[in-house]
C-alpha cells in the first residue's frame, strides 16, 4: 500500500493551476531559451521546448492563458474543437476570441474528436474536413492538428496529412507501448491531465535532464485563484451557467420576466 502511494505522487506530483503559478512555470520555459513551434523544428533539432494547449470546455479560459503568456513575450499553440458540446466554436463570440489569440501571436489547430472513428482513412479525411471548416470560418490558416485522448491505435500509426502538422508526430511525440517511470524517451511529454503533472513537472531541474520537451496544458484547469478538482470544476459549471443565462437574456426576451426568479 505504501509503495502505491509512493508510486503515485512520483507519478502524479501535485497541480497548482493558479495564475501566478503558470506565470512562474513560463518564466522557468524562457529562461531555457529554447521555446519552439512545431514548424520550426525538423529532425536535427537537438534541443527544444513544445508549449500546447487542448481546449477542452472553455475557450473564454484558453483566451485568459494566451494574454497571461502574450504579456510574457511567449507564444504557444492552441488546438480547439469543431466538435464539442461545451463550447461553439463557430460562433461569432469564440471566432472574435480565437482572432485575438491569433494577433497575439499564438497559432491555432484543431483538436481532434475521434468520435468513435477507428478507421484511419476517415479519420484523416475528417481532420482535413474540419481544419478547413476552421480554416474557413475564422479566417485563420489552421495548419496543425491534436488529438483528443487518442487511442493507441492512433498514436503507433504517427498519422501524417500533406499541409498540416500532427502533435503526435515522431518529431515532437515518443510513442511508448507501454510506458513506465524509469523508461527513457527521446521526447519528454508532460501534461496536466486530469488536474495534476503526468510524467514530471515543468521546473528547471527538469528541462536540465530532458532535452526534447512538449508541454500539454488544458485551459479548463487553470485560474486565478488555483482551484483544487472539485472547487475548479464548481467554477467552471458556473461560468458556463453565466454565459447560457446572458444568451437566453439578449435573445429570448421572455426570458427577462423570470431570470430573477433562477
Amino acid at each position: 500500500m505504501v509503495i502505491s502511494m509512493l508510486s503515485d505522487i512520483i507519478m502524479c506530483p501535485k497541480l497548482i493551476p493558479s495564475f501566478d503559478e503558470y506565470k512562474s512555470i513560463l518564466h522557468t520555459i524562457a529562461c531555457e531559451s529554447r521555446l519552439m513551434d512545431y514548424a520550426d523544428i525538423t529532425n536535427k533539432t537537438r534541443e527544444f521546448i513544445i508549449l500546447r494547449h487542448d481546449v477542452e470546455f472553455s475557450i473564454e479560459r484558453a483566451w485568459a492563458l494566451s494574454k497571461i503568456e502574450h504579456a510574457a513575450g511567449i507564444s504557444s499553440s492552441y488546438f480547439v474543437q469543431v466538435t464539442n458540446n461545451t463550447y461553439n466554436i463557430l460562433s461569432k463570440k469564440s471566432l472574435d476570441i480565437l482572432r485575438d489569440m491569433h494577433l497575439q501571436g499564438h497559432h491555432i489547430g484543431l483538436h481532434f474528436h475521434l468520435n468513435g472513428i477507428s478507421n484511419l482513412e476517415k479519420i484523416k479525411e475528417s481532420i482535413v474536413r474540419e481544419t478547413k471548416i476552421l480554416s474557413d470560418m475564422s479566417g485563420i490558416k489552421i495548419d496543425r492538428y491534436s488529438f483528443h485522448r487518442p487511442t493507441k491505435d492512433v498514436l503507433r500509426a504517427n498519422i501524417g496529412i500533406k499541409g498540416l502538422i500532427n502533435a503526435y508526430d515522431k518529431k515532437y511525440f515518443t510513442f511508448v507501448e507501454d510506458i513506465q517511470p524509469e523508461t527513457i524517451l527521446e521526447v519528454k511529454y508532460i501534461a496536466d491531465s486530469m488536474h495534476q503533472w503526468n510524467y514530471g513537472v515543468p521546473t528547471a531541474d527538469f528541462f536540465a535532464k530532458n532535452k526534447k520537451v512538449q508541454i500539454l496544458l488544458h485551459p479548463y484547469s487553470w485560474t486565478h485563484e488555483g482551484y483544487d478538482n472539485l472547487n475548479n470544476f464548481r467554477s467552471l459549471i458556473l461560468e458556463k451557467q453565466k454565459i447560457l443565462m446572458e444568451t437566453l437574456d439578449s435573445e429570448c426576451k421572455h426570458f427577462g420576466e423570470i431570470k430573477d426568479a433562477l
